[in-house]
Order: C-alpha cells, then structure tokens, then sequence
C-alpha cells in the first residue's frame, strides 16, 4: 500500500471561540487538540504533521508526547490554505497522499482515518482524492493524492480548504462513513457543548 501521511491544521485563530484559544480547550479531560492529533497518531499510517500557528506553544505543548512532527506557519494568519500548503511542504517526498484533518474535529477515530487510506488504495485507478460523506454531505477529513493534485494545491489561497478545488471532478471518491465525526467540528463553545459522546 502506498504510503499515507496525515497533517494536522493547528495554526488558526479560531475567532468564533471567543477570547480562550479554542484548539486547548477542555474536553474529556485533554485539550481538543490533542484528541484529533492523537488519533492520527494511532491510525498507524504514514508520517503524523501537525501545522502551528496561533497560540503556537501551548499548542506544541498539548501535543507533547505524540510521535508527530510539528511545523510553524508564519502566515496562518492569511487563511487555511497556508496551513495546508505548509503540513504537505513538511512530508517526505515519498509519500504519495495526505490526509488533511482539522485540529477542531475530535471524535475522527484512527479507524476512519485507516479507512480513507484503504479505499486509497484500493481505487482502481487511485482517485485524486477521498472524501467521507455521511448522510448525503459531504465531511472531513480529506484524503488527497499529493502528485495529482500538485498544480491545484500550489494554487490555493485564502481561507478555503478543499472544496472548492475538488468540486466537479469526477476523479474524487466520496467514501460513505457511518460516523457523524466527519461533520463534526468545534467552532463555539456551544459546539463544544454539543458534541457526541
């Protein structure tokens, strides 16, 4: 199997939290952070990345422990797309495709993420990327395939992750998952609240 690293996007403001850094708040007993770096982690596959930015320390420091590297992006203040460009720049060049999966979105277990790697692999032919959908919607993460997608991702700017690069094509796989996780992600501290067990 081709191998499949995972960056983690850990640099935003986070604004619509409010005043406490959203990325360490509590939950469960651990910073948020550390429950969707945690299951990269333990997925088991490639290389682990994880993208730091706003409240860089205390982030890396919610972090310590993990066997992941972490990178800082100096322009995580212009938007999503440089975290992403920044996470991919900071994988081998052997790795073939990236899982790209928010900070903000812990109850993404390893097995999923092993589960977007598998249907990687077993496209015939390997689709540009892996897209869980649950319920009809489309969700994260996004499993991409570095080399294909090199052109479009090196064009990405702004705040935007990748929706708008993937839509209308027909080599992206939409892989149904049946774990409300892919929607799933802490804006507010109400979300936080009223996230699944």
């Amino acid at each position: 199997m081709r191998e499949v690293g995972i960056v983690v996007l850990a640099a935003g403001r986070g604004t619509r939290f409010g005043a406490a850094p959203k990325l360490l708040a509590p939950l469960d007993g651990r910073p948020l952070v550390r429950h969707a770096a945690g299951a990269a982690v333990a997925a088991g596959l490639g290389p682990v990345v994880a993208v730091l930015g706003h409240e860089a320390a205390g982030v890396a420091a919610a972090l310590d422990g993990l066997a992941l590297r972490t990178v800082l992006n100096p322009l995580y203040g212009e938007g999503l797309s440089t975290s992403v460009r920044a996470g991919l720049a900071a994988l081998p060049d052997a790795v073939a495709a990236a899982i790209v999966l928010l900070g903000d979105m812990p109850r993404v277990t390893p097995a999923l993420l092993r589960s977007l790697a598998a249907a990687f692999a077993g496209g015939d032919p390997a689709p540009a990327a892996v897209v869980p959908v649950r319920d009809g919607r489309r969700g994260n993460p996004v499993l991409i395939d570095r080399r294909r997608l090199s052109a479009e991702l090196a064009g990405l700017s702004g705040d935007r992750g990748f929706g708008p690069l993937l839509t209308g094509r027909s080599d992206v796989l939409e892989w149904p998952v049946a774990s409300d996780g892919v929607l799933a992600d802490v804006d507010t501290p109400e979300a936080l609240a009223r996230l699944p067990a």
